[in-house]
Parts: C-alpha cells; structure tokens; sequence
C-alpha cells in the first residue's frame, strides 16, 4: 500500500529538481503518492502573508510528512521566511544534516585523502529564529534569545538517538556558554544531564568559535554535533563548505507529529528553466526522507546509485571534471535511473528491506498544544532591571533619579550600558549609547511582590522613558540572571 506525503515543487529551479527526484522514485517504485500543496514566493506574492493556503496547511498536518523545494520569501515586505515559519509552527524540532564525502565531488579534503563523515544536529525552532525585535530607541535594537529546557531536551534526545542508531560512537555539544552564561548554559547543562543515560557514546563539549576552527583543520575528528539554532545554521553551512557546497548538503526537520525534508540551498533564479540545476541536494533529502518513513531497501538503492553515477564522473556544470562534459539536469538524472541496482567501489549502502512505515501526524489527533513545565522549583523574586531611554543624561545622574525612587525594600545597586557597568564604578573610556539597564534589588531578608517590582519601574518612568522590565529571579536558590561586564 502507498503511502501518500505533501509535496511543494518550490520556487526558482524547485520544480526541475523535485521533478527528477521524482522520476527516481517513480523508477525504483518506491510505495509513495503525492498530494501537491501551494507554498511559497507566488503565496506571497498573492497576499497569503504566511507563504501558504490554509488547505496546504491542513493538508501537510494531516499527512505529517512535507517533501519540499527551496522557496524564495520576497525582500523588503515584512513577511517572515516561509521555510523558519514551517519549522517552527509545526515544531520540527530537530534539523539533521549529513555530510560526506562524495567520490566525484572534489573538494580539499578530497584531495588530501581526508575522508568526512558528520552530522550536525541544529535546534530549530527556538534560539533568535523566535524574530523576536525591537527598537528601544532610535539607536538601540535588541532581540530576545529564547532558549529553554523542554526545546533543548527534545533536540539533544534526538541527536543521542540519532548517533546511536547512525552507529557513531561520539556525540560533541557545540555552545557559547563562556559568554551566554544563561541560555547556552541552560542547553550545555541540559547536554549534560541527558549524556548520563548515554554511556555507550563518548560526549564532549566545545566552543563554537574553537569548534570552526577545528572544523575547517580536522573536520574528520567529529561525528555529531549538536548545537543551538543560529550556530547550527551558521556551522552546517560551514560543513556543506567541507563537502563541495549546499549543493551535496541534505536536510532533516524532525518533530514527534510533522517532520519536513527539503534542499537548504537556494532557489537560483539565475538559472530556474534552463534546465541544467543539480538535484544531488534534495534527491539526498528526499533519501533521509525515506529511511526516516521506514523504506530503507529503497533508500540504500536510490543513494547507491547516485554515489555509482558520480563515482562514474558524471555532473552538472556546478561540479564535477571539467575534461567531462556537463550533463543537464535530465540526463544526469537518467544517468542515476540507468544505475538502480549498481554498487559504488567503494561497497555502498547496505540495505535493510523496508519497515513497516511510521506513524505520522494523521494518527495523532490532536486537541490542544502540548504544554510543558519542570514542576517543584521553588521561584523567587528579587529585584528588577528597568531599561531607560536617557539621551543627555550621564550614568551618575542617571544614578541620582533612580535613587528618588528607592522604598524601604530596594538599593539600587548598578546600571550598565551595552551590558557593561557604568555605575557605581567603570570607565570613562566605555563609550555609552542612549539606553540604560538600571537594576533594582531587593534588600536582604525583605520580600517583594510582582506589583511591588512593576510599581518601582512605573515610579522610574516619571524621570526617564521606560522601554523594558525583567524581573529579576531566583530559582531553588540560583540566580536566574547575569551580572554585567565589570560588575
């Protein structure tokens, strides 16, 4: 019985490519039918601001798995990227990137004889991908970073899961927490917590900006990667670099209801209809797709074919040796129907038969969104940060006004700008902009209340604009905020 998935052909060279991935299928009978849903830049352009018609959205929820081309999100019109906005409403938690390197892809590596073999596990739908902006003055933006436990939990479980059945032996946390104390901390910590019912893999953490580094001088030392949203994204891209280029870089989103396969790279308008786009990038989506829905004989024959035909020397004139003449996107995707069936030197993939297909998102009949909360942690408020729009003011006088507005229960104890102390003490070499952060704490052994803390910021807003409060919280006793640079 087939099994019927969404598909959305995409803009620019999309269709061409989800067209020859299609006729692959087709040639190795691979049990799958196809409802073909509206999404993307004619979407918009048509003044459905989300990217998609509401029966696309019923249609992909229904079936759980969308199959997609690059989309296009039009510059300059305020709408969100139809691609973040399909991840994140629909909870793919889980972004999953293979990269290896493949016999007829040169790259340096290639050369130097070094073989890669990583998967990056990128959270996907938390992280600054939340868009949530805003101006506080004139001069001033800023955006929130949500990280939490629930998110990073599901992301982590996922990327231990995954190594153990890709049979990796080695799982590393790429973070920042030297410096985003708070939110990478709360994921490393969460990493680390998880690691501990994982003692058949090794696990190690590393330091973002150490790990690009080590990435681009021995890429062939990882396995696996997890990461938070914007360094995963930065770091696959990063990857694909090693392996020859987005064009070789396949995509997982992975959630418990609705997972989605698609080309990360882009929609080359450039050369959309000429006929000559290399769909090596979805067609190995598309492969992760299948195992994923259980058709693993499938799967092992259509990659063993693709890696036969560049085995072979066959490519589209964005790779490949130049000595060889370039194939269109049509007869180099015949060149992998002639090859189902064949094995590459190299002894391929083996290939289990087919399980029996997974439970999708038709079967989950879902009432209300899933909520979740770590119940038990004693929670306590203890003092607040009041941020201020001051144009002429300087910290000291900034200090004073905050003073005036002082009870019984609260010190002022430090204001900071950009995140650096200027008040008691700092510099005055720290060049300073028009906003401030001005926090109020409560005094030892007093207890305030959230009205208390909101009335203090609203006593403030009479000497200086107020543009935004955080309380500021203890949790079972640890302090839920950070001190400022210099504090």
């Amino acid at each position: 019985m087939n099994t019927k998935i969404a598909v959305a052909k995409g803009d620019g060279i999309g269709p061409e490519i989800m067209q020859a991935v299609l006729r692959i299928f087709e040639a190795n009978n691979v049990p799958l039918e196809y409802e073909y849903v509206e999404m993307g830049k004619s979407l918009f352009d048509s003044g459905h601001s989300t990217g998609m018609t509401p029966a696309a959205k019923a249609t992909i929820e229904n079936l759980g798995i969308l199959f997609k081309g690059p989309m296009e999100t039009p510059k300059g019109k305020g709408v969100k990227s139809i691609n973040v906005t399909a991840r994140k409403v629909w909870n793919t938690y889980a972004n999953q990137r293979d990269f290896r390197t493949l016999n007829g892809v040169e790259t340096v590596f290639s050369k130097a004889g070094i073989p890669i073999n990583l998967t990056i596990i990128r959270e996907n739908i938390e992280d600054t991908y939340g868009g949530i902006e805003h101006l506080l003055t004139y001069d001033v933006a800023v955006g929130r970073r949500i990280i939490t436990r629930p998110g990073s939990a599901q992301v982590i479980r996922y990327a231990f899961e995954m190594a153990r059945r890709k049979g990796y032996t080695k799982l590393a946390c790429g973070h920042k927490a030297n410096i985003m104390k708070l939110t990478d901390g709360l994921f490393l910590e969460t990493f680390q917590e998880i690691a501990k019912e994982y003692p058949d893999i090794e696990t190690s953490d590393i330091i973002v900006d150490d790990l690009c580094m080590k990435l681009v001088t021995h890429p062939e030392k990882f396995q696996a990667i997890v990461l938070t949203n914007l360094q995963g994204d930065i770091v696959s891209d990063l990857c694909a670099g090693l392996v020859g280029g987005l064009g070789f870089a396949p995509s997982a989103n992975i959630g418990d209801n609705i997972s989605i396969f698609e080309a990360v790279h882009g929609t080359a308008p450039d050369i959309a209809g000429k006929g000559i786009a290399n769909p090596t990038a979805l067609l190995l989506s598309g492969i992760l797709m299948l195992r994923y829905m259980g058709y693993t004989e499938n799967a092992a024959t259509i990659e063993n074919a693709l890696l036969y035909t560049l085995e072979n020397g066959a490519h589209t004139g964005d790779f490949g040796d130049k000595s060889i003449p370039a194939s269109n996107t049509n007869s180099f995707t015949d060149a992998i129907i002639a090859n189902l069936g064949k094995v590459p030197a190299d002894g391929g993939v083996v290939g289990k038969a087919n399980m029996e297909q997974k439970a999708n998102a038709g079967h989950h009949k879902l009432t209300e969104n899933k909520l979740t909360v770590t119940k038990g942690i004693k929670a306590e408020m203890v003092g607040v940060d009041v941020f201020v729009e001051a144009n002429d003011l300087q910290p000291a006088e900034l200090a004073e006004l905050a003073k005036k507005r002082l009870t019984d229960n609260f010190d002022l104890v430090m204001i900071s700008n950009r995140g650096t102390q200027v008040w008691p003490t700092g510099s005055i070499f720290t060049e300073l902009v028009n906003e401030y952060r001005v926090r109020f704490e409560k005094k030892e052994g007093k207890t305030v209340t959230q009205k208390e803390l909101l009335h203090i910021a609203a006593d403030f807003s009479q000497d200086a604009k107020v543009c935004s409060v955080e309380f500021l919280m203890k949790f079972d006793g640890k302090i839920g905020y950070t001190l400022a640079q210099g504090q």
